[in-house]
């Protein structure tokens, strides 16, 4: 089958663009209002390119393109692909989209972008058909207050699930907006590595705990084993410097650093003996 002229040329045009950055993203645009879409072209102006086309001439450019194994950004085409192209850390700019997104209410038929959990306390609700509508979802509540009451924290949807007319309808009674929008970030390239959104995704706060425990475990496993370390040195130092004078106040060993405290040491024994023969 003869292939038009203006196919070859959009893939040519897609594989220099994938050519010219160090990082490639795909975006899913699947209901992507068009308003949310040109705002955010115009915040990415100078970060990043979007650049929408069809999923068999994205594919077709991609294999064409010289990043080394890039073609495996494919596996990650779904919905309505598109690509994003920019020069930013992939999780600087994962959490630059994420953080721009808007809060929606969830419509039937949606998917669910994360777990969907109602806390436990007062809905606002007045007693009537609404606990039959909670109780649909798999929600306990009672009245109390002369409202509605949820008893227990409840996960009502994990990622990925199908929200449904029933789900919805609870939902929307509680006010709650589980979907946002926005450019949702499938995977990205770089350097021959493909990041999913699940890497991508990470708690700074919880990062920084982590790495903050395993710099303690590797000083305390440097200072315990004697395996010292340029790092690790001062604090080595130290440490000796401490036991060596607990050794000397101990074994009543007198140097300059130690008479100080011996003769302290010396003074308060002398105390307490004094008091001793007086009493």
């Amino acid at each position: 089958m003869m292939v038009s002229e203006k196919k070859i040329n959009e893939v040519e045009k897609l594989r220099e663009l994938i050519d010219n950055y160090s990082v490639i993203g795909i975006l899913n645009m699947y209901k992507m209002p068009s308003p949310q879409l040109q705002e955010m072209k115009k915040m990415l102006k100078d970060r990043a390119k979007i650049r929408m086309s069809k999923k068999v001439l994205i594919k077709l450019a991609l294999e064409k393109s010289r990043h080394k194994d890039i073609k495996k950004l494919e596996e990650y085409m779904k919905g309505q692909p598109a690509l994003i192209l920019t020069n930013m850390n992939p999780f600087k700019l994962f959490r630059f989209l994420d953080e721009n997104k808007t809060p929606a209410p969830a419509k039937a038929g949606d998917i669910a972008q994360n777990d969907i959990v109602v806390h436990e306390g007062s809905t606002g609700l007045p007693p009537g058909p609404a606990i039959g509508q909670l109780s649909d979802v798999g929600i306990i509540s009672k009245v109390q207050d002369g409202k509605i009451y949820i008893m227990k924290d409840k996960t009502i949807a994990k990622e990925g699930d199908v929200i449904t007319p029933e789900l919805a309808g609870v939902l929307g009674l509680l006010g709650i907006k589980p979907m946002k929008i926005g450019l949702d970030l499938l995977a990205v390239y770089e350097n021959g590595i493909i990041f999913d959104k699940n890497v991508l995704r990470i708690d700074e706060e919880e990062f920084k705990n982590k790495l903050m425990k395993s710099i303690r475990g590797a000083i305390n496993l440097s200072l315990n084993s004697s395996y010292i370390t340029k790092l690790t040195a001062p604090l080595a130092i130290q440490t000796a410097y401490i036991k060596a004078k607990n050794l000397a106040l101990n074994a009543s060993i007198y140097n300059k650093d130690s008479i100080k405290d011996l003769l302290v040491k010396a003074y308060l024994e002398g105390t307490k003996i004094k008091s001793l023969i007086h009493n």
